[in-house]
């Protein structure tokens, strides 16, 4: 089919074409073009009797659609569809992945959204669910699953509706989306004992990738997560820091790089990966629980004592003990955002300072006691 000839106006932008209207009378059909957002935009603004279209009116329309005050028909078009659309949880899920691929812990994510909320909530709207469905679910998690794991797929449902309605896809739901409260805040200690037999299976482990990592991390109370991150350029061993990478906190840190971890990572193999502890291929690693758990079993811990997570709260257990860390040291060195999560081992610090001031008074009354003897041998 031949381009109809383009017939311009007086206003920058717009112009016409012949076209034939209701009972085979000729109409002018206006168009406009212009860019927005770095991009030549071409579109239909109405005809001439139909629409009561006038170049004026064009203009005007144009304007307003370079400066963002009315939608391009590519965008009344797309909120048409999304109006039409039905937003269950499986499609907002999908919605939500392919807007943020990089986001960290999503396979986590997505392993709780396909065994918890898809089968349960799935096929549902926002604006259909009811307290009674989220209550529902919670109770049936808690019968085999932790309170820590209930709450974090109910806040991954919170977060997959506010995705929704802030990208105005679809209402949200009619009441508060409550968040289960948690009491399980857990230090995690080993005696000296354990902890003794812990390094002997350490050292006795053949996997020398596994061993180092927990040694790391028992040196340096670094996250499992940052362990597998570590990569050799983040190692500063002139200057003696470690440089951790997008932390739980969010924002970059460092952390000194003491003598043990120093001396661990001149031995420590290194494969040509840029990862100190790689995976398959020199990628990334995404696991370890099995080969840190070997070893857990050959020291005989308990069952419930976390093989990595757990040797960050001995590391972080026997610094407060000591009496010689503050709190705000501590909070430093253990990356934590605010001081908050580090006053769970506040208890420490007071009974090494409760023991340092015991024996500061057992040596005074011992000073006293003496004095009198001498005096009392004096007379």
């Amino acid at each position: 089919m031949p381009r109809q000839q383009r017939f311009k106006t007086k206003y920058p932008g717009v112009y016409y074409v012949e076209g034939t209207g209701a009972h085979g009378k000729p109409e002018r059909i206006f168009y406009i073009f212009y860019r927005k957002d770095g991009k030549q935009v071409e579109e239909k603004a109405g005809r001439q009797f139909k629409d009561d279209m006038t170049p004026a009116r064009a203009a005007h329309l144009r304007a307003q659609r370079i400066h963002g005050d009315a939608p391009t028909n590519q965008e009344s078009r797309e909120a048409a569809r999304q109006t039409e659309e039905t937003w269950t949880l499986n499609s907002l899920w999908e919605s939500y992945k392919a807007a943020k691929p990089d986001l960290k812990g999503m396979r986590t994510d997505e392993n709780r959204y396909h065994l918890h909320l898809k089968p349960a909530l799935g096929g549902k709207e926002p604006k259909d669910l009811a307290p009674l469905d989220v209550d529902r679910l919670r109770l049936k998690m808690l019968k085999t699953h932790k309170a820590g794991t209930v709450k974090n797929v109910i806040e991954l449902l919170r977060r997959l509706i506010n995705f929704g309605a802030k990208k105005h896809l679809c209402p949200g739901t009619g009441f508060v989306l409550e968040m289960p409260k948690l009491n399980n805040i857990k230090t995690e200690d080993l005696t000296p004992d354990q902890l003794a037999r812990l390094l002997e299976a350490i050292e006795q482990d053949s996997n020398i990738q596994a061993a180092n990592f927990m040694r790391l991390a028992l040196f340096t109370g670094m996250r499992r997560g940052e362990l597998f991150r570590l990569q050799w350029q983040d190692i500063d061993f002139e200057r003696g820091f470690i440089h951790i990478r997008n932390p739980k906190g969010g924002v970059d840190q460092k952390i000194p790089l003491n003598p043990s971890a120093r001396d661990l990572l001149a031995r420590h193999p290194r494969t040509g990966s840029p990862f100190v502890f790689p995976g398959r291929g020199g990628r990334q690693r995404t696991d370890i629980i099995k080969q840190v758990n070997r070893i857990k079993e050959a020291a005989g811990l308990p069952k419930d004592f976390r093989a990595l997570h757990g040797l960050r709260h001995v590391y972080a257990s026997m610094l407060a003990s000591s009496g010689q860390v503050d709190l705000y040291t501590l909070q430093k060195l253990l990356t934590h955002k605010s001081p908050a999560m580090t006053q769970r081992y506040a208890h420490l610090r007071d009974d090494a300072l409760r023991r340092a001031s015991d024996l500061a008074g057992d040596l005074i009354a011992n000073m006293a006691l003496t004095d009198r003897k001498e005096k009392a041998q004096g007379e």
